[in-house]
């Protein structure tokens, strides 16, 4: 029940957040994007208490963990990559149009256009 409870004031606290950017109206923009940031503060530290907010965040530091493992391609394996793409997808543009062009050829020789 606690979690649930926890859970359901972090959506109330992120909801008042957005409730006060509408009733800030008046307000100089600065205080109305505070109101949302403070809401969505709150509400974020009052989920993680909770044992799935808990659960959410290790699995999201997880994420990061094991984004940082991936080898990244260099600039130019980037640039080369690029290339093949684009001669490949010129090649098939290519090949489509002349399959294309021979079905029109083929099928105005079977209807005698």
């Amino acid at each position: 029940m606690s979690d649930k409870l926890k859970t359901t004031s972090a959506i109330v606290v992120f909801t008042l957040g957005i409730v006060g950017f509408y009733a800030l109206d008046s307000q100089p923009l600065v205080l109305q994007v505070l109101s949302v940031l403070v809401g969505l503060g709150l509400s974020l530290f009052i989920f993680k208490q909770s044992a799935k907010g808990n659960e959410l965040f290790t699995f999201l530091n997880s994420v990061v963990l094991e984004a940082k493992k991936v080898v990244w391609p260099t600039r130019k394996e980037t640039v080369q990559m690029t290339l093949v793409v684009f001669v490949v997808v010129v090649l098939m543009a290519i090949f489509l149009a002349l399959v294309d062009i021979g079905f029109t050829y083929i099928v105005n020789l079977v209807l005698g256009r």
